[in-house]
């Protein structure tokens, strides 16, 4: 059974927050590459990403999109609660949502970075290509991401000046510049000694690179140009401690960059949507409000 929490807009619309269930309509799964994704090993299921593909129903949709990324430390995918039910959430107020099933060390052959990022580009690349196929506007497209995903997420939106690997189609010739950014317990620095240590492992290997550690450490890479950003965490979270969060809030402050951040007393790393959590189960209403009076949800184009 499909349950909704009740939520009311700034602008006085009421919408129902998906807590969890089945979505009303199976998704729609594609390749991003269906040629074969660059530098890929084999042919396994896991050499393969893929985008999973969340609509909302006509009547609701505001022409907003979102890319999902899941977290699991760059070593696995929490698909479930940090993938279908933020698809089936985001529709319930009438966004899109697009998972991507990104690359990381246990899926095929294994993969560390670029292949994270390479994924996590065209995911957004496709989406804005085919904006009129999905009825989105292409200038309403975010990305979404949690743990680890919320590393990768804050990639994609502090990195997107930076091709990962050659065009090989229009598609890949397509800005990946997401128009804002919605990061949950997201692991931000590479550097400091809050790092999620494991995450940084699977991505860049035992023995990085300084200089690659140091460049993705993501609260060292805002600009002015680092698109809006919408921050979650708990003080609770001893997995990727908040200072993640705040960290990358206090760069985009420097950089003159809107952001909001929520940090709740209670909850464990990972809760998702945060059913049944307390006072941090308000963060999805809180998000869907900070979306709408950024302009995000103001219509289809």
């Amino acid at each position: 059974m499909v349950r909704f929490e009740r939520s009311v807009l700034c602008s006085g619309v009421v919408i129902l927050v998906c807590l969890c269930g089945p979505a009303a309509a199976q998704p729609k799964v594609e390749l991003l590459w269906p040629d074969g994704a660059p530098g890929a090993k084999g042919q396994a299921e896991g050499d393969k990403p893929t985008l999973t593909v969340y609509l909302p129903s006509q009547d609701k949709a505001t022409g907003a999109a979102v890319v999902i990324c899941p977290g699991g430390g760059y070593g696995a995918l929490a698909v479930d609660h940090e993938g279908h039910q933020i698809g089936q959430w985001l529709n319930s107020f009438g966004v899109a949502g697009f998972i991507v099933k990104y690359r990381h060390r246990n899926s095929g052959a294994g993969y560390g970075h670029p292949a994270p990022i390479q994924d996590a580009q065209r995911a957004v690349r496709t989406v804005r290509s085919r904006a009129t196929e999905w009825d989105v506007d292409p200038s309403r497209i975010g990305i979404l991401g949690f743990s680890a995903g919320g590393h990768l997420a804050s990639t994609a939106a502090t990195h997107f000046n930076e091709s990962f690997c050659e065009p090989r189609d229009a598609i890949d010739r397509v800005s990946c510049r997401p128009d804002f950014a919605v990061l949950v317990y997201p692991v931000i620095s590479f550097t400091e000694p809050f790092t999620h240590t494991g995450s940084r492992t699977n991505l860049l290997g035992p023995n990085a690179d300084p200089a690659l550690i140091e460049k993705f450490s993501n609260e060292k890479q805002a600009t002015p140009q680092t698109p809006p950003t919408f921050l979650f965490h708990t003080w609770e979270d001893t997995g990727v401690p908040a200072e993640n969060s705040i960290a990358f809030y206090l760069a985009l402050r420097k950089a003159n960059v809107p952001a909001e951040m929520h940090i709740f007393l209670k909850g464990q790393h990972g809760i998702g949507l945060g059913q049944n959590r307390g006072a941090a189960s308000a963060w999805p209403g809180l998000c869907a409000k900070w979306m709408e009076e950024s302009g995000f949800l103001k219509g289809k184009p």
